[in-house]
């Protein structure tokens, strides 16, 4: 695994690589910052108070650091304020992580400096555009931000991780239940843009996954053998 550090970048640097808002889809997150421009904030301090009060905050990370050697590269999609990212930086890992929101972002450079943070849409996800290889050994994307995109955006957003996934590198995608993306239809999806599932998981922390299940963690590589559960879920 690459050992290779990002460089930081100013905010001029930083400026998005996406079309014009009149050319490109608002994510579902856009439109509620948007008729809310709170709530970026109120998010941003959520998770603040949460860490300050010693809540476990950071489980996500701690599955995907399993997943890795040190030095391992992981692209931190839809990173918010960088919770996960810092962690796994901290944890000797060469992390990018790309959001839409400036005001998460700004949050993530303040709150944990050292990985390179984006502002960046992952519908129009072109990571070697801006100066970043594509070759990540992990790429996650946790806190149900599958379900913040504009549904017309999923797939797009599933075929950027292909592009930007090392050959043995493998995508790790958590969101709940009763959120606007059934889970069959995301692992068709998922199959459909060059992803094949190694592991379902109902929690972070191992729990299996059953059709019951009201969250799904999964685990992908590129097109390797599909498991006959995840095939029966998708029909």
């Amino acid at each position: 695994m690459s050992g290779r550090t990002p460089s930081r970048r100013t905010s001029s640097q930083r400026t998005s690589s996406q079309r014009t808002s009149s050319q490109r889809t608002s994510s579902q997150w856009e439109e509620i910052t948007a008729a809310n421009p709170a709530h970026s904030t109120w998010y941003v301090e959520r998770f603040r108070a949460m860490a300050a009060a010693g809540q476990d905050v950071v489980g996500e990370a701690r599955l995907v650091d399993s997943m890795l050697g040190r030095g391992g590269r992981v692209l931190d999609a839809g990173c918010g304020p960088g919770r996960l990212g810092g962690y796994l930086h901290d944890a000797g890992h060469v992390v990018v992580g790309v959001d839409v929101d400036p005001v998460l972002i700004a949050a993530a450079e303040e709150d944990h400096p050292g990985p390179t943070w984006l502002v960046g849409d992952l519908a129009e996800l072109d990571l070697p555009a801006r100066g970043v290889a594509a070759d990540f050994d992990v790429i996650v994307c946790a806190g149900n931000v599958m379900t913040f995109l504009a549904p017309s955006t999923r797939e797009s957003v599933l075929s950027g991780f292909t592009r930007h996934l090392a050959p043995t590198g493998r995508v790790v995608v958590g969101f709940g239940a009763d959120r606007g993306y059934e889970f069959p239809q995301f692992l068709a999806d998922a199959t459909a843009n060059g992803l094949s599932v190694d592991l379902m998981l109902s929690t972070w922390d191992l729990h299996p996954f059953t059709n019951d299940s009201d969250f799904l963690v999964a685990v992908f590589s590129l097109e390797g053998p599909s498991d006959d559960s995840s095939t029966n879920l998708a029909r």
